[in-house]
């Protein structure tokens, strides 16, 4: 079921990535959503409480911006990564999943890794699954939070799908602009539920071209009951 949040101190999202092209799509895609902040740049350089990887089914992180992240933690933080996919999702984190875990550092204090992709090297370009990552983020911070109540109030995310996954710099945009503003206020019992209702309001884009996959309105929301 899906359940309203108990009021906490706003989010603070940062949307950052050194792709030009992602950068204006996203200020078009979030141009009236003036709350999130969008620059060009590196995410190793916010100062954040949590960064958000796109990343496998697995949680290797040998590539793209799980390479980078990998290199600037170091190699102990793939091994955290695993093992939380092993003890929370036998192994396999399915696409619209995430796992939240301690980065071991500072700066930030958490790293959520969630797939846009099954193996390491996938088209994703006509698949949901960027927004299906970006929906599961924001679960994977209101889960950290019900936890350890305030741990994480900034977060900073890159361009998903957008490097390894193929995904259209205008079609990333729109999709993370759907998971964010769909799901951000939400949390859901767990991540089937997500899913299945992401899918099921916005699998019509499935099978439009990505050139003609235009910004989403947000659906109908269901009733929801408040915690």
């Amino acid at each position: 079921m899906m359940t309203v949040d108990r009021v906490q101190p706003p989010l603070r999202v940062v949307l950052t990535d050194i792709n030009a092209e992602v950068v204006e799509a996203w200020r078009a895609a979030f141009a009236d959503t003036p709350e999130i902040e969008i620059r060009k740049g590196s995410m190793l350089n916010e100062e954040v409480d949590a960064w958000v990887s796109p990343t496998n089914s697995r949680g290797r992180m040998d590539g793209g911006v799980d390479g980078v992240i990998k290199r600037h933690l170091g190699a102990g933080i793939q091994l955290r990564v695993q093992r939380a996919i092993r003890d929370r999702f036998a192994g396999n984190l399915p696409v619209g999943s995430a796992v939240c875990v301690r980065s071991g550092a500072t700066n930030p204090k958490f790293l959520i890794s969630t797939p846009t992709m099954q193996t390491s090297a996938e088209d994703v370009s006509e698949t949901l699954n960027v927004a299906l990552a970006c929906a599961a983020a924001f679960q994977a911070i209101h889960r950290q939070n019900e936890e350890e109540p305030g741990s994480i109030r900034s977060v900073a995310l890159v361009g998903m799908g957008a490097q390894t996954g193929g995904v259209p710099a205008r079609v990333c945009a729109n999709l993370m602009w759907t998971g964010y503003t769909l799901f951000h206020d939400y949390r859901f019992e767990d991540y089937d539920e997500l899913r299945r209702t992401i899918v099921a309001q916005l699998d019509d884009l499935e099978s439009a071209p990505a050139e003609k996959r235009v910004r989403i309105e947000p659906p109908k929301r269901r009733p929801t009951s408040r915690r």
